[in-house]
């Protein structure tokens, strides 16, 4: 039986519904363990007598680690094949981010943020890529938001259990931070071995497609990666000097200097606004159950129009207007307002941007561009924590750290706006105008 590209809905559709269940759920935990030193800094802090600027420190010190490792690590997984190298990752960072419940002093906790950075590199770019071995352009701003959607989803489910956690605090004689970092590290290690099974490494291994539909959608891919490839193929080296590519890290490093900073020091500011630890876990969570619509509303409007760059200026407009009023209202309730809409929005960039480097970079090109970019644009992922802690302890409150995450995704919004030019949206305006 032939197919034909109005059978083309089904098919990816088929793909999403086996795959991205499995992959949001790895991306969730994965962000759990990233960003769960947040909560614990709410009693760990005192307890081993950890300053703001000293947090914000090892909070984004993993973005270091990850950077070192993650152009190697994205270049092996094209090499040995997802499946492997995935569960490599989860295992690897799981063993780690549970051995942060021995944590002594501000040394041992830089100390384990980094090997935490070093032991998780390569996951984020390595799911992106991954996307692109079964999704289409025409379909991938939709499909990258909805495995996305894992970012907040893990704030939503990982907020409120980790203030409980918190209150395990004495049992068995560990403190409630231990207890956080110890169960929130054991599915990370048991997921690592359920990838291994069930994750196949692309299309040619979908046992849960027809023949018929493994060849329409390895065909479909190929015709996309031949045009893309005639356009001339960079190399890495040349990748690593490409204007475009440096212009996407401008841009990823803004908003992750916005949600990063956000992230660690969310609980933070929240309980400062006098809720308990167990309510600031839900309050937390406030912003992120916003982000999860916002995301699926944005990548199903990028993907209809086939414009990222309006789209995406316009997301980060309205997260650094949100942080403002947060940053203004002080210790007011208006600034959870300001929080939600800065942190409901964060993560709608996504799919405005994510889509955009496999419009001009092919195969190998292809691995190391998204791994660059995502490697030392997480850099943001280091100075939004670290300003906001140093800030903190300079001026008392948080303000000045707020404004300036919202000046960074101000900046960020800029240049996406500049930059996504028509000239990168051809395949996607043409893949609409297919539609």
């Amino acid at each position: 039986m032939t197919l034909h590209s109005s059978d083309g809905d089904r098919i990816v559709g088929k793909v999403a519904w086996r795959l991205l269940p499995i992959m949001g759920l790895l991306y969730l935990v994965a962000y759990v363990d990233r960003t769960n030193v947040g909560f614990a800094a709410l009693t760990m802090n005192a307890d081993l007598g950890i300053s703001a600027t000293v947090f914000g420190w090892a909070a984004g010190i993993f973005f270091l680690g990850y950077m070192l490792f993650e152009v190697p690590s994205n270049i092996i997984m094209e090499k040995v094949g997802a499946r492997f190298w995935i569960a490599r990752i989860m295992v690897s960072w799981g063993i780690v981010a549970g051995a942060m419940m021995f944590v002594q002093g501000p040394w041992s906790l830089i100390v384990l943020r980094f090997l935490l950075g070093i032991a998780e590199a390569g996951f984020f770019p390595g799911m992106i890529l991954y996307l692109t071995y079964w999704f289409p352009a025409r379909y991938r701003a939709r499909y990258v938001a909805l495995f996305a959607i894992a970012m907040p989803l893990s704030s939503v489910v990982g907020s409120p259990i980790s203030a409980l956690l918190l209150q395990m605090h004495g049992f068995l004689g560990l403190v409630g931070w231990q207890w956080l970092f110890l169960v929130e590290a054991v599915p990370a290690i048991l997921l690592g071995f359920v990838v291994l099974r069930i994750l196949p490494d692309g299309p040619k291994e979908a046992y849960f497609l027809t023949p018929d539909e493994r060849d329409w959608l390895a065909g479909e891919l190929e015709t996309e990666h031949h045009h893309v490839r005639a356009h001339g193929h960079l190399g890495i080296a040349k990748v690593l000097v490409d204007w475009r590519i440096w212009a996407l890290i401008a841009i990823y490093f803004g908003q992750n200097v916005a949600s990063y900073g956000l992230s660690f020091f969310m609980p933070q500011i929240v309980k400062g606004l006098g809720f308990s630890t167990l309510t600031t876990g839900f309050v937390a969570a406030t912003p992120y159950v916003v982000a999860i619509v916002a995301m699926v509303l944005v990548g199903r409007s990028v993907d209809r129009t086939g414009d990222r760059r309006f789209h995406g200026f316009a997301v980060l407009c309205v997260v650094a207007l949100g942080v403002l009023i947060a940053a203004w209202f002080g210790t007011s309730l208006w600034s959870v307002v300001g929080l939600i809409m800065g942190g409901g929005m964060i993560y709608s960039i996504q799919p405005c941007f994510w889509p955009l480097p496999s419009e001009f970079l092919a195969d190998t090109d292809r691995a190391a561009g998204i791994a660059v970019i995502n490697s030392v644009g997480n850099l943001g992922g280091f100075l939004g924590p670290y300003a906001i802690g140093y800030l903190r302890d300079q001026t008392g409150g948080f303000g000045a750290g707020l404004v300036f995450v919202a000046l960074m995704a101000f900046i960020a919004g800029i240049v996406i706006l500049f930059f996504a030019r028509p000239q990168l949206q051809i395949a996607s305006r043409a893949s609409v105008a297919a539609d």
